[in-house]
């Protein structure tokens, strides 16, 4: 068998509990009742942003020479 990653937000408690919260969130409260700030946090790190292992104030070279790859 498979394992789906999004297999605990499928499950019925977990889809009960946010269609129960979403119709309470605003722009208000979107922070104290939601994860956005952790869901943000997390999909930016999929792109190199908010890491703790990369020195954003390092000196890079924008200029890196690779092996290109012909087909």
């Amino acid at each position: 068998g498979r394992l789906r990653l999004d297999d605990w937000e499928l499950r019925d408690d977990v889809q009960q509990a946010c269609k129960d919260l979403w119709p309470q969130v605003t722009t208000e409260n979107l922070f104290q009742i939601t994860d956005y700030a952790g869901y943000k946090h997390e999909f930016l790190k999929l792109f190199g942003f908010e890491r703790d292992d990369v020195d954003y104030d390092a000196d890079v070279n924008p200029e890196v020479e690779f092996d290109v790859v012909t087909l």
